[in-house]
């Protein structure tokens, strides 16, 4: 929703005039909590009716791999060749760049990683699985979109054996892809959904999704199977609501798609492009080298926009403007991307 927005502002400010911090989360009712809950399971399927609120996306990740062990009485996850979860013990045993887990070894055990978009590598998803964990779209791999064919056959497996398939909206959630939530794109629901980033409209925060009956579990044997202190801050939840509110009634995913392939179709066409991956507002750009990228994100930090490149994967840079960004703002960072791709 870009930098100061009015009411976001506002809403901090009136928050924190009323209270900071109670309790450890779930101890009391808090009106921040219940409006963000009821406002964000408006907009979901009605089997993802219950949230839980966390600090961050990565901790919201180990919430969910904690609720699958819980629900299934398994040991087995699976996650996806490219995937990033976060950089927490449990986040980081599922991601698979093994350069940066490698000082941290060794981590969770019973973890498989096998490649997005295989149907057959889909059978490795059997009866000892208690999670299948997949970003709906791949972030730091540099935008990597699953076709519907195989997201259906994947939800279609976790279901048979059992299995709780885990999408990790944290990135690709919010609008990021052109709709609400990217999973709308594929025609499934997953069982759990993991959101963060741009659900805190700028303030930290992650959030577990799941229907009531499942995330009840947590609830006893043990008793608190899963705490908070800080998760669910009123400031934050005053923020994310004011942000999610503002989203809705100003509708801003209307366009998103169409901003996004006009970033696209100018990117594609210049020679210095190999491959451009694009879905609403995520976009990555390929180019020859690590070393061309490195350059033109530099060039386009000196002339006053900000890129990166993905960490898994940096031949490639990044590109996730504000949902509100105007055509005009647009043709602006189009003529520095542009002017610094002529120099590589």
């Amino acid at each position: 929703m870009g930098h100061g927005h009015p009411a976001i502002v506002k809403a901090i400010q009136e928050q924190a005039e009323k209270y900071m911090h109670v309790m450890v989360y779930g101890e009391y009712l808090q009106a921040p909590q219940l409006k963000l809950a009821e406002l964000l399971c408006s907009q979901l399927p009605d089997s993802l009716n219950t949230v839980y609120l966390v600090n961050s996306g990565t901790e919201a990740v180990e919430a969910a791999l904690k609720l699958a062990k819980r629900a299934t009485g398994r040991t087995g996850l699976i996650s996806f060749e490219g995937c990033y979860h976060g950089s927490t013990h449990g986040s980081l045993s599922l991601s698979n760049n093994e350069k940066k887990k490698a000082p941290f070894l060794p981590l969770l055990p019973g973890i498989q990683h096998i490649p997005i978009n295989d149907i057959k590598a889909l059978n490795g998803i059997n009866e000892n699985t208690a999670g299948v964990i997949l970003e709906t779209i791949q972030g730091d791999a540099g935008v990597r979109i699953p076709s519907i064919d195989w997201m259906k056959a994947l939800r279609k497996r976790c279901t048979e054996v059992g299995a709780l398939l885990i999408l990790d909206e944290i990135q690709a959630g919010m609008g990021r892809s052109g709709t609400m939530f990217a999973f709308e794109q594929f025609g499934i629901v997953p069982d759990i959904l993991v959101l963060g980033k741009a659900l805190g409209a700028g303030m930290p925060i992650g959030a577990l999704v799941s229907e009531r009956s499942l995330m009840e579990l947590f609830a006893d044997n043990p008793m608190l199977g899963h705490i908070t202190t800080f998760g669910g801050h009123p400031i934050v939840c005053a923020a994310a609501y004011a942000g999610l509110k503002a989203m809705l009634e100003e509708g801003v995913l209307k366009d998103v798609e169409k901003k996004g392939e006009i970033i696209r179709k100018a990117l594609e066409a210049h020679p210095a492009v190999k491959e451009v991956r694009q879905r609403g507002l995520f976009i990555a750009v390929d180019l020859q080298s690590i070393e061309a990228t490195q350059a033109v994100v530099d060039d386009c930090l000196k002339n006053g926009l900000v890129g990166f490149w993905f960490l898994s994967h940096p031949d490639s840079f990044r590109l996730a403007p504000p949902l509100v960004i105007t055509e005009a703002e647009i043709q602006e960072a189009l003529k520095i991307i542009l002017s610094a791709l002529d120099k590589v």
